[in-house]
């Protein structure tokens, strides 16, 4: 009898079970899905196709593409912070028929990047922008500008030397030492001879200007021409040749994501962070704003 009841149990927890282990099986481990989908939806182009989506979507792809998901969850929680204002700053600007350009990933390049980690780091990115839900920075009365980029060379760029405006007074020089213990802080390009020298920097060391025989260029276009880590470089003279020599990775403007991560390493809030690289700012919710966006 006793051994019946057992047998009976077991096969109730089976019968139980059925269901579950059937999803598991043809769906793979469960995806956290949105915990409060905004009802906001955005206009994206990808390549030649303008498609609409949930403005949660297009972000979290934001996020996987700009940000290592591998990162701490208040460096993603401070990007997410950063992406939305993005966001949110352009609807503001053009109104809700805006089309965003910017690169994302979806989630089928999501699994093809992570593979195995696939669920582990979609969650985190969900994690991350609903535990920030409907926040944005501002600056007084108006949306912030925040730009961000994944190392510096040891301090982060002045908004007014960059941008030739009064208006960022929070886009400020700061220290990053994080940065300089990274294996990535100084990379070397060899190319060919040519005419060309730095003509102007700014006070963190950052190119401004390069003169190439009887051109001059930005130091982001020079930088871009030679495909340069970063827009802090120098140029010299060896072997018939001229060597490029870049410290960080990025503009320098703004966040340094690497520093983000050291610091959430190190217990700090992503408020906190934020706060750090766009100091006077505050955070507030996107809902304040969405009433005036026509």
């Amino acid at each position: 009898m006793r051994l019946k009841l057992k047998k009976m149990g077991c096969y109730m927890i089976i019968i139980l079970l059925l269901p579950y282990v059937v999803t598991v099986f043809l769906n793979g481990p469960s995806i956290t899905s949105y915990s409060h989908v905004d009802k906001t939806s955005v206009k994206v182009k990808s390549g030649e196709t303008v498609s609409q989506m949930p403005i949660e979507e297009y972000c979290i792809g934001v996020l996987a593409k700009e940000m290592p998901a591998s990162y701490s969850k208040e460096a993603l929680k401070a990007q997410a912070v950063v992406v939305r204002t993005e966001v949110y700053r352009k609807i503001k600007e053009t109104g809700k028929e805006t089309v965003l350009e910017g690169e994302f990933r979806t989630q089928k390049q999501m699994e093809d990047a992570w593979g195995a980690k696939y669920p582990k780091y979609y969650n985190k990115l969900v994690d991350a922008w609903n535990d920030t839900e409907g926040q944005v920075l501002f600056y007084g009365e108006e949306l912030a500008l925040t730009p961000f980029f994944r190392l510096s060379n040891g301090c982060t760029r002045d908004g007014k030397e960059v941008l030739g405006s009064d208006a960022y007074p929070y886009l400020k020089i700061v220290e990053c030492p994080w940065d300089i213990e990274d294996k990535k802080q100084i990379q070397t390009v060899m190319t060919e001879d040519m005419d060309a020298e730095i003509t102007q920097a700014d006070t963190a060391g950052y190119v401004l200007s390069v003169r190439v025989g009887q051109e001059n260029l930005s130091g982001e276009e020079f930088r871009s021409t030679y495909g340069l880590a970063s827009g802090c470089f120098t140029l010299q003279r060896y072997n018939g040749q001229i060597r490029i020599t870049t410290r960080g990775e990025g503009h320098g403007l703004g966040m340094s994501q690497y520093s983000a991560d050291q610091m959430a390493k190190e217990g700090e809030t992503y408020d906190a962070i934020l706060q750090y690289f766009y100091e006077g700012t505050e955070i507030k919710e996107v809902a304040e704003i969405l009433l005036d966006v026509e």
